[in-house]
Order: C-alpha cells, then structure tokens, then sequence
C-alpha cells in the first residue's frame, strides 16, 4: 500500500499562506530602497515627438528619470522590443519612461508631471485586419532583428512568425467527405488577472553582482536574457524568488526585471523597487493572446473526419515576446484530440497595436480547443450525429500519429474514449441535451474534449539537490517556483513514496535563489511534477546508494543486500539487523573513533528525451513528451427572454497518468475549470477604434464573483505515462482548455444560433441572435 502517493498531503506552505505569515516580493523592504514608477502611453500607435521632464525633476526625492533608447532591444524569439519606448509606441500601455525617488508617492507624482508629446499613427486593431494588403506595419524593420533559428518573420508585414503543418493528401481529403463545415471564430486579448501583481527589486552590489527578487515563473531565464540583453557575466547575476501569488503564465515573461536594473544603473547600484498597479498589470506587461481563426472541416456521412482545413491568426499584440512560440504550440496540437489523415494548418503569429501577449494556462489549447470544438459541434448537427458519439468516433488513439506525425502508444496519450463514456454517465447526457424549466428558462448541456502536450524547450531540464540533517530529516531544494499548485508538496510526497519515510520529516525550500538552487527551466507547462519529479526520484537513487554505501561497511555486507525505508538502512531479508537512517546520513562513526563517510547530499538532473524541432515545411517532428486528454461539460440555466444564463455544473474526466495528490489535484482542476469559465463567459479586453484598453480595472473587467461559480464534478482516469513520476501526467492546466468550447456549445444549443465569438456575453448572444428580444408565448 502506497505511504504517500495518492494521499491529500496538506501543502507545505499551507500554515504561512493561512496565517498571512506568507512573504511575497512586495513585502521585502529596506529604509534605504529607492521606488519606480512608470510613464505609460495613452496611445496605442503613435511617433513620440517630444519627452519633457522639467516639471518632474523639480519633485522632492527624485534620483532619476529614464527614457527610452535604441538599443538593447530584447525578446525571447525576436528581439523587437525596448525596455522603454523608443521612437514610438505600438500599444496602449507601453512604458515611455521611468521615475526613480525615495518613496512611491514622489515617484508618481513626478511621473505623472511628465509632458509627452505624441503624433498618432494609424492603428491596427485586429490580426485580420494586420493581413489585410497595404496594412499599417507595427515594425517596419522586421527583417532587420536579432532572432533565434526556429523563428521565421515575414518580411514587410505584420507576420512574426508562421508554422505550417501539412498531413496527408488534403484535395484526396476534401475528395473523401460527403459533409463540410466552413466558419469563423474570434476572442480578443485578455489578462490573467492574478492576485499578485507583478513586482521586482533590483540592485548592483559593490562587487558588480546584479541581484533581483522578483515574482517571476522563470528566474533561471531572467538570469539568461539579462546576461545576454546587457551583457553581463551570467554568474554574477542572482535572482530570488519568494512564494508568487499566481502566475497562470502571466509571470513568464522577463520585462520589469529590465527597468529595474537600468533604474538601479542609473542610482549607483542602490537597490530599487518597481511594483505594477492592477491597471499597469494588465495593459503595461504582457497579457493573453487573441485570435481570429478559419476552419474547414470534413468528414463521411457515417462522421469519419476526412479533412481539416484551418488557419489561425494569434493577435500577438505589438511584439512577438511568447507569442510566436504559443502559435507554434497551437499548430502542433492543431486538431484537437481526434484522428485526421488529411490536414492542412497555417497558424500564424501577428503584430496587432494591442498589449502584447505572453503565455496564458494552457499555452494555446483553449484558445484551439474553442475553435475545433465548436466546429465538432457545428458538423455533428449537420451530420445528425450525437456530439459525444461524433468525437469517440473519431478520438486519437495509440497507433494514430498526432498533426507533427508523431506515432502515439498507450503510454504517451491517456484513454480519451473511457474519458467520453465516463463524461456521458456523469452528466447523464441520455436524457437529452435541452430540457424546458419553464415557460422562458431551459437548462442545456454542452461538451467538448480536450488534449495537450508540453511544447518546450527541447533541451529543457530540471535539477533537485537533496540535503540530509543530522536528525534524518531531509532538505529539498529545486528550482520550482512555488505559484500556488503546490508542486513542491508533491515533491515531498514522491521523496516520502521513494524512501517510504514519514513526509513531516521532509522540508521543502519555498525560495528560489539562483546562486545556489538547481536550475528549472521555467515552471510552465504542467511540467513541474514531471521534470523536477523525475530528478527528485534521481536524487533519491543518489542518497540511497550512499546510505547503502556506508551502512555497507559497518554492517559488513554488500550494498546489493540492503534496502532503505521506515528511516532504516536493513538487511532485505534479515530486517533486524539495520542501522537508523540519522547515524548513517552524517557518516559513521565506530566505537572506537573512527568516521567513515560524511554528510549525504545527493542531486538529480533531468531533461526530456528526444524531443526535436518541427520541419519548417511540413510540421513533421517530436515537439511534446506526451499528450493528455480528456472530456468536459457544462449544464446552463438560459433564460430565452432576455438571454441571460447561469451556469450550474461544470464536468471534467481527464486522463490523469497516476493521482498523486488528490486533494490537490482535484483543486488545480477545478480552479482552471472557473478561469475556463470565466474566459469563455466574460474576461476580455474592450479596445475602442483607437485601440486604447476601455475596461483596464477590476470593476469593469468581470471575472466571477461570489455566488456564480457553478457545482464543479472532477474525475480522474489513470492510464500510466511510463516517464512521469509513477506514472504521472500534468494537470494544471488541463481543466480550464476545454471549458470555453463546452460553454459555446452549451449556449450555441440553447439559442439555436451558432455562438463563435468569445467572451458569451447576453450582448453577445442579442447580437448574434439579430439584435432582438424573442419573445415567447
């Protein structure tokens, strides 16, 4: 029987965060740090005619004002964006400068005394709109950047970057199919809203080591890009990173932490604080992509897919940042989780005068999910076919190679029909999809399925350090950043699992400090548990066979003959004779004096196994480890008078590998199924005709409030993926991907009109309904 896998172990860092003992980067103060505040565009396209700062260099405790300049230009892919504006500005929002005082009310009050003189541009509103002939160029010089090799901007147009994947014979496919589909769809940019807003500290100590604290996902990459952005001696850069107040994706992207080092450059190194306001988190830094997106689909009269036909046009906003790398990642998993022979996909990264996008839970998946989706939905009703019935039909399966044509096993892609059949029995789908509640109200079932594999770095890796106490006790020490999943709790549990001892006498590192923690690349993509799981299972192999080791020689046997566990180093088949775990992890130490060993620490590395690039022509490659899938819905209360709905229960059956937690894991499900939800019903970002940001506040941008969260009903299959962590696959964002398509298709059935257009507003649903109340009898 299992001592911790599949347990609900209380997270680690529970008692701080429910105490308020928890420190975040804004709560480290010093008397002597220097604040920073932004100037910010109240334009989204225009040439910057003049900067005057007079007014403000005559507030009390100003230290210093920066501007923009032409270089260095920085981003991940393309390097097409100042720290500070520079010339222009190419969205509403954009840091034009930067104010160094003594307290935070100085900074402000200098920034906001700061003249800036713009000239506007033409404005380009929509990724359709930015392909359109003769369109506005939001970077005119784009084939004049710095760029990684798997990156391919267009020139003299607003194209970052295009992938292409190209399966089968796709005029054979259209040859083949008795029905088609050809739609629309289309979302704008968004916010990930998290609790935390986005904070950094900075300074640059007498022996020219850069340190930063910032609530950050990826402060190994903020180590790499400042080095390479700035030039400076990477071991010489340290970041801390304190617990994070959510990220979502929101915090992957490296861009306060490059004002706040020319800040403490212009101050002499002293140390400096840069904080966003909620209106500067979700205008000024990076947020979630758009899209416009084309699909085409077909299929046999009996439902077979024959054919698949799409383009999608991610809304990247005014740099590429992640955005080229999440438009990569949606033509990779292109068509959602079913079996299509014949396919053809273009899925492009746009320039747009909008805030640009970086990664967003779920890293493209949704955002694809809700177009396939509802085109599944839109051709079953053509067909006459069940929708469920449509997609088991046609789900992937081991032996079907993915859109890239990566051949699948049963290890590398779960149980998609089983999470189907299990969907149908939960959500009791026999007794129809639409049932009248009274003479206006109907309540409406609506489903989708989902799937995703992890698109990264393909030399991505994950190292876990493992130091022993004196009293057996054990220090865990990985470079996860702890954004409120939890990972580093399941940690601790595999730790207990692999060495079968009590879990409380495993301590767990929250911080990361990049001088001394193993590196983790980023902790993105629901590889947390994954990556760090498998070098923490390493690391235990390590100080196993150390412990071996010593206690080999005091109880003169061979190392093969022991085993470890109940904090004992024992004899397999002669248990009593053992030594405790706490006199062998420091050495040993004989009657007579003699010591032999010292203290263990033992370390594990892993990085994922051979992943490579895709083809630049035809898509073909291995960019994902494995695939997970599942199957979601929703049920609605609609009310057909006035449009309005509320939605009462949300489902989700997804292939989950192994439970390793399962309090936990029913917890990340379920707060992506509400982001999901939210996405999909209501977060949005209303641009007016000049692209400025109308809603860029918490009360005019509306996620969920108490009270409308429905009933939420989680299940979890285990088919093992064989490299995860007893087998383990990532979840944390599994839950939300689906929900945006299941809400559409839900509410799509309940007015009879197809709904391809996110947030689902009752205005939206009066608009696509033509505009007028129905009135009912």
């Amino acid at each position: 029987m299992s001592r911790s896998i599949g347990k609900s172990i209380y997270r680690k860092e529970a008692i701080e965060k429910v105490t308020g003992g928890a420190k975040y980067t804004d709560d480290y103060k010093t008397s002597q740090m220097l604040h920073v505040k932004l100037v910010i565009s109240s334009y989204a396209h225009a040439k910057l005619k003049s900067i005057n700062t007079t007014n403000a260099w005559k507030v009390t405790g100003v230290r210093a004002i920066l501007l923009g300049q032409p270089f260095p230009l920085t981003g991940e892919e393309i390097k097409d964006r100042p720290p500070l504006a520079f010339d222009r500005v190419r969205y509403h929002g954009e840091p034009v400068a930067a104010v160094v005082a003594d307290s935070p009310v100085q900074a402000k009050k200098a920034a906001d005394l700061i003249e800036v003189i713009y000239e506007p541009l033409p404005v380009v509103n929509s990724p359709k709109e930015a392909l359109r002939p003769g369109a506005t160029l939001i970077h005119e010089n784009l084939d004049t950047y710095e760029k990684i090799e798997h990156v391919f901007p267009e020139s003299n147009t607003n194209i970052a970057d295009r992938t292409k994947i190209r399966k089968g014979d796709i005029e054979k496919g259209w040859l083949e199919s008795d029905v088609t589909i050809d739609t629309n769809f289309s979302f704008s940019p968004s916010d990930h809203i998290a609790m935390e807003t986005r904070c950094v500290t900075a300074k640059i100590r007498q022996d020219g080591f850069v340190v930063f604290s910032s609530a950050t996902q990826s402060p190994f990459m903020i180590k790499k890009l400042m080095s390479d952005y700035f030039n400076l001696e990477e071991g010489k850069i340290i970041v801390n990173t304190p617990l994070v107040g959510g990220g979502y994706g929101g915090k992957v992207a490296v861009q306060l932490e490059l004002i706040a080092y020319m800040a403490s450059l212009a101050v002499g190194g002293r140390s400096v604080k840069l904080i966003n306001s909620r209106e500067e988190d979700m205008i000024t830094s990076p947020g979630h992509i758009g899209l416009n997106a084309n699909i085409k689909l077909g299929a046999t009269k009996d439902g077979k897919l024959t054919a698949s036909e799409i383009l999608y046009m991610f809304d990247s906003g005014a740099y590429s940042d992640k955005g080229a790398t999440v438009s990569r990642a949606a033509a990779i998993t292109c068509t959602g989780p079913y079996h299509i022979e014949n396919l053809w996909c273009d899925s492009l990264c746009v320039y747009t005068n909008h805030p640009y996008a970086t990664a967003y839970r779920g890293f493209s998946h949704s955002e694809l999910l809700f177009v396939f989706e509802r085109a599944m939905d839109m051709l079953a009703e053509k067909l006459g076919i069940d929708p469920l019935e449509l997609r088991k039909k046609n789900a992937i399966l081991p032996g079907h190679t993915t859109p890239t044509q990566t051949l699948l096993n049963s290890s590398t892609v779960g149980n998609l029909p089983e999470c189907i059949d299990h969907l149908k029995r939960l959500m009791k789908w026999g007794e129809g999809s639409i049932i009248q509640v009274s003479k206006r109200k109907v309540r409406v079932k609506g489903i989708s399925c989902i799937w995703k594999t992890s698109t990264i770095d393909t030399k991505s890796s994950s190292g876990v350090n493992l130091v022993f106490n004196e009293d057996g006790s054990i220090n865990i020490i990985s470079g996860i950043v702890e954004i409120g999943t939890g990972t580093k709790t399941i940690l601790a549990q595999l730790l207990a699992e692999k060495l079968n001892m009590d879990i409380n006498k495993i301590h767990v590192k929250m911080e990361v400090d990049t001088q001394t923690t193993p590196e983790h690349w980023k902790t993105v993509a629901s590889r947390g548990t994954f990556m760090a799981g498998r070098a923490l299972l390493k690391a235990a192999d390590d100080v196993i066979q150390q412990l071996k080791d010593i206690a080999s020689r005091v109880l003169i046997c061979s190392p093969d003959d022991l085993a470890v566990g109940n904090e004992m180093v024992y004899v397999r088949d002669e248990p009593d004779t053992f030594l405790h775990v706490k006199d062998v992890c420091y050495g040993y130490k004989f009657q007579n004096g003699y010591g032999i060993g010292g203290q263990i620490i033992g370390r594990g590395n892993y990085t994922l196994r051979h992943l490579t690039h895709i083809d630049h022509e035809t898509g073909v490659g291995k960019p994902g480890p494995e695939y997970t899938v599942g199957a979601q819905g929703v049920e609605v209360e609609f009310d057909k008078k006035d449009y309005s709905y509320k939605v009462l229960k949300a489902y989700t059956v997804v292939d989950i590998g192994k439970v390793l937690n399962n309090k936990a894991a029913q917890s990340q499900v379920m707060g992506a199924m509400s982001m999901g939800l939210n996405f999909g019903s209501s977060e949005t970002f209303e641009f007016n005709m000049e692209g400025k940001v109308m809603n860029p506040r918490l009360r005019t941008y509306t996620p969920f409030r108490y009270g409308d969260h429905p009933e939420y009903f989680i299940h979890f299959l285990e088919t093992p993926h064989v490299d995860g962590p007893y087998g383990a696959r990532g979840i944390g964002e599994l839950g939300l991907i689906g929900m945006p398509a299941a809400l559409a298709n839900c509410l799509s059935t309940a007015t009879g009109v197809d709904l391809n257009k996110l947030p689902l507003t009752p205005e939206l649903i009066w608009t696509e309904k033509g505009g007028g109340y129905n009135d009912l009898v």
